[in-house]
């Protein structure tokens, strides 16, 4: 496709946001002097401030043509695709479902130049060509559609506008809809998810035993080509992936809780705002440092360090070892914990430390008995997060950990983890019909139960042994 067919493509969409919030604006303007001009500025007969006509009429303006523009963008692929596949010779793909979707898949990868139109079928290179024009065609239908919907929007609420309407009332439910359908798009997202691992780790247990999996001692998940051909059905107990994970993490949680805690407690209760001032950006610059490089750091200093100091203690420490891998980690994962807690200690009313001194408590009783208690769920939140990031970690394990799935609670041997995992069984070309490849989504859903698991523990710790005050 031409350069410029391709520039107009995909300036079409830009160009129908750009106008869309010019209208809106304009429209904003006008509802806000319209309600000016009916009382000849005299506010006190407006029922609302004249910004909530001008928002009113705003928000009628934008938000139908941008629901539209939405669903538009939702089914606009599917549509042009089962458009482009009409067009096509039935002898090409023979109404099957996966040639249909190779076939599909070649015309993307012409349209997006991967394959060269010289290379590629002629019918291919057609169909590419038509799939561009029919979006181009779409752009520029939304682009009208939208324009239309947004004047009309406009024009019906400012004739509507008159000095006893409850425009304000109207503006708040508005955004009250708003934030409602906010909130439900991450409700429903996390549901999709939640599902999609589901139906997906369903199909797997269809194949493979849950008991098997759940407590199986050896991990080997690789299928070979042929029936004939040694551990042709592999090997699906998921045991060493998860003793990996759980050793790794507790590793890792035992660097970062107390470094992070008692880090944050210094910087609230006894460092001089001087101290504060450096110590905390510098603690948190770890959390903006990438895994890769930890990954690094992990392989080309602290693995040949432990290696080393296990040489001169006769033990046999691993190239690649969990210790390695946990320590790193633990690093990494600090500021979680330290930068959380330490605002929420500080959010402890000072109040609260002042009647403690009062009746004759030490700083350090204080702290004991009156911070933390107060404190506890926001520290309790961040060494949740903590352990999730620790769980939830891959590249530094890749490197420092490697990929082997050894059931050993040693520390200074090399261990696998379920993340690890996942991201090897769903590299490269996978086909989503075989245990091998639904084996991540299994070990996806458990540890999502894992998860959940642990945030209802701490839930409940919580409020078991928070200290409430009035």
């Amino acid at each position: 496709m031409p350069a410029s067919s391709c520039a107009v493509v995909h300036m079409n969409p830009l160009i129908s946001t750009l106008l869309l919030v010019a209208l809106g604006l304009i429209t904003y303007q006008l509802g806000r002097r319209r309600a000016f001009g009916l009382v000849d500025g005299e506010l006190r007969k407006l029922h609302s401030l004249p910004a909530y006509y001008g928002l009113y009429a705003a928000l009628w303006c934008v938000l139908p043509a941008l629901l539209v523009a939405i669903a538009w963008a939702a089914f606009d692929g599917a549509i042009i695709s089962h458009l482009v596949i009409a067009g096509i010779p039935e002898s090409l793909h023979g109404g099957d479902a996966g040639r249909i979707n190779l076939l599909l898949n070649d015309i993307r990868n012409v349209r997006l130049g991967l394959v060269s139109s010289a290379a590629a079928d002629p019918q291919v290179v057609a169909a590419a060509a038509h799939w561009d024009r029919l979006q181009a065609i779409g752009h520029a239908a939304l682009a009208v559609l939208v324009l239309v919907l947004a004047m009309l929007g406009a024009v019906f609420t400012l004739t509507r506008i008159h000095p006893d309407q409850r425009a304000r009332n109207a503006v708040e439910r508005m955004v009250q809809v708003i934030m409602m359908a906010a909130a439900s798009v991450a409700i429903l997202t996390t549901l999709g998810i939640v599902l999609s691992v589901l139906f997906e780790s369903i199909r797997f247990f269809q194949m493979i035993s849950v008991t098997d999996f759940l407590f199986g001692t050896q991990w080997s998940p690789q299928m070979a080509m042929r029936a004939d051909q040694a551990g042709s059905s592999g090997a699906f107990g998921a045991i060493p992936v998860f003793v990996g994970t759980a050793l790794i993490s507790a590793i890792a949680m035992a660097v970062a809780v107390p470094i992070g805690l008692f880090s944050a407690i210094y910087l609230s209760e006894y460092a001089s705002p001087l101290i504060r001032s450096i110590a905390k950006p510098l603690l948190e610059v770890l959390a903006g440092i990438p895994t890769v490089v930890y990954g690094v750091f992990a392989v080309l200093v602290v693995a040949p360090l432990l290696r080393s100091w296990g040489v001169k203690m006769g033990l046999d420490v691993a190239s690649e070892s969990a210790l390695a891998a946990g320590l790193v980690m633990g690093v990494m994962i600090i500021p979680f914990i330290s930068s959380l807690s330490d605002d929420v200690i500080n959010a402890v009313p000072q109040s609260l430390r002042d009647g403690a001194y009062a009746l004759g408590a030490t700083p350090s009783e204080t702290i004991r008995k009156v911070v933390l208690p107060a404190a506890l769920p926001g520290i309790v939140g961040s060494v949740m997060l903590a352990i999730s990031r620790a769980i939830g970690e891959t590249m530094i394990v890749v490197m420092a950990a490697g990929l082997t799935a050894n059931l050993s609670f040693n520390p200074l041997e090399s261990v696998t983890t379920v993340t690890v995992q996942i991201v090897t069984l769903l590299t490269g070309d996978q086909e989503f019909d075989s245990p091998k490849t639904l084996a991540a989504f299994a070990l996806g859903l458990v540890l999502f139960m894992v998860t959940l698991l642990l945030n209802v523990i701490a839930l409940r710790v919580v409020n078991k042994y928070r200290e409430q005050y009035e």
